[in-house]
């Protein structure tokens, strides 16, 4: 866990940052990590595109599927990416923060 100072703007409060990745890999682990995180978010559009269509057939889905576009094309230029530092033989630093806040 990330040390947190709260922080505030005229609507938010940030209340809390979660270190969700924080090392050195090699470009094959680091695929994987970016590849999981993603695919999981990914999933969570799914699941919520499948809920909002399970009460309403003819539901607007355009968020979740917009979502879930952005973040394929994400997943796919990372992997470009690592493929580049694998073929000069860097390794990939990753820090990921998670930061909540309270909004209004």
């Amino acid at each position: 866990m990330v040390n947190t100072k709260e922080t505030r703007t005229e609507k938010s409060v940030v209340v809390e940052k979660i270190q969700l990745v924080d090392g050195d890999f090699t470009p094959i682990e680091a695929l994987d990590v970016i590849r999981g995180l993603i695919d999981e978010k990914i999933n969570f559009h799914k699941v919520q595109r499948l809920s909002i269509t399970e009460r309403e057939q003819l539901a607007d889905t355009g968020y979740p599927d917009g979502r879930i576009r952005e973040l394929m094309q994400e997943k796919e230029k990372a992997k470009e990416a690592l493929l580049e530092a694998y073929e000069k033989g860097y390794q990939i630093r990753i820090n990921g923060i998670l930061e909540m806040e309270f909004v209004k």
